[in-house]
């Protein structure tokens, strides 16, 4: 029962979000953007704009071979700086998308400078001492006393936004998960290397094995355990986010020749039953989440239509036949979007929104 009572809270404090997202023209803030020349970095600049994110002053924050060079912001020329520059200006906010290193050694210094850090790393999303926030779902865990923030894993991040009002509603008891991953979620050497592979051309591999025509069952390192990180981060993460260790997750993460948006196929088993229709009727009013869920006309989510859209798409929702109170699901979104750079960004505005900055 408190568990119930929990996910009621974090789900309830949505329209409330929505709503806030208005206001935040009038207030401005120095914020600093750690990676920017990556590939996550420059969707949070497009992210930072489309959105119109209060900015007052804007630090551009890479490596040292990238100090010195120009990115254009707003139609206005940015002049690159490096993460000790950074950290001197104190920026009211610094987003983060530059690895797990930088983030081990460079978020506590600018935490330490009155920084709040949203982070998208792996670095902090584990530590007991650190909150993992999906804007729709938790964001009223945060407080001002949290100066480094943890954005959750691309793939989490959509399996957690159509398993929320589910989990409320019927209680989770086991998910097991097969994802479908775009190589942009390795980086632009994997999106390269795909390229390449379409035309022809030899060039440097980010793969053990070719990607184009071809499934990896490869995310990330392997564990001792037979597990990648990639899908232990897909176990343990959803628990954090939900406060709840109550329900399990299994998880096979797959790397496939797409360039934009991850895929998941999602069987969950609760503990009450569920009516289908009910089940589509929530999933349709939860922000955030866009059903497409017609056999009839096709309808159903794919990476081609998630590209560059923030909403995570949900259909392909059935009975599982096979044993009691069981679902299965078809998730899909924008890896680089809601995956990354827009929940990042829904972190910061929700601080600037609620005065915890």
């Amino acid at each position: 029962m408190k568990m119930r009572a929990f996910l009621i809270c974090k789900i309830e404090l949505i329209p409330n979000f929505a709503f806030s997202l208005r206001i935040t023209k009038n207030k401005k803030m120095k914020i600093a953007v750690v990676g920017a020349t990556g590939m996550v970095g420059e969707v949070m600049l497009k992210v930072l704009a489309e959105r119109n994110f209060p900015v007052t002053e804007l630090l551009l924050v890479a490596s040292e071979r990238s100090v010195g060079k120009k990115l254009t912001y707003k139609n206005e020329e940015h002049t690159i700086i490096g993460l000790a520059d950074a950290v001197a200006a104190k920026p009211d906010i610094a987003i983060f998308s530059a690895g797990g290193d930088t983030s081990v050694e460079w978020a506590p210094k600018f935490a330490e400078a009155g920084t709040t850090v949203v982070d998208n790393s792996s670095a902090w999303r584990m530590d007991p001492t650190k909150k993992l926030v999906v804007p729709e779902i938790n964001a009223n865990e945060l407080t001002k006393e949290d100066k480094i923030i943890a954005n959750p894993n691309c793939s989490t991040i959509q399996m957690v936004m159509a398993l929320a009002p589910l989990h409320k509603a019927y209680k989770m008891k086991r998910v097991v998960v097969s994802t479908y991953q775009s190589v942009s979620g390795t980086g632009i050497k994997a999106v390269r290397q795909l390229e390449n592979e379409i035309a022809g051309i030899e060039g440097e591999m980010a793969y053990p094995y070719p990607i184009g025509r071809n499934a990896l069952p490869h995310c990330d390192v392997f564990l001792e355990n037979g597990y990648t990180k990639e899908e232990m981060k897909l176990a343990r993460e959803p628990q954090k986010i939900f406060n709840d260790r109550t329900f399990s997750v299994s998880a096979t993460a797959v790397r496939i020749p797409t360039a934009g948006g991850h895929s998941e196929s999602v069987n969950v088993e609760f503990e009450n039953d569920f009516d289908l229709s009910e089940i589509r009727k929530m999933l349709s009013e939860t922000p955030g989440v866009v059903l497409q869920d017609n056999t009839d006309t096709n309808t159903y989510p794919m990476p081609i239509h998630a590209h560059d859209k923030d909403e995570v798409f949900v259909g392909r929702l059935r009975r599982d036949e096979t044993q009691p109170n069981t679902l299965n699901m078809w998730i899909v979104a924008d890896n680089l979007r809601k995956g990354a750079a827009t929940n990042t960004v829904q972190i910061a505005e929700y601080l600037v929104e609620n005065n915890l900055v």
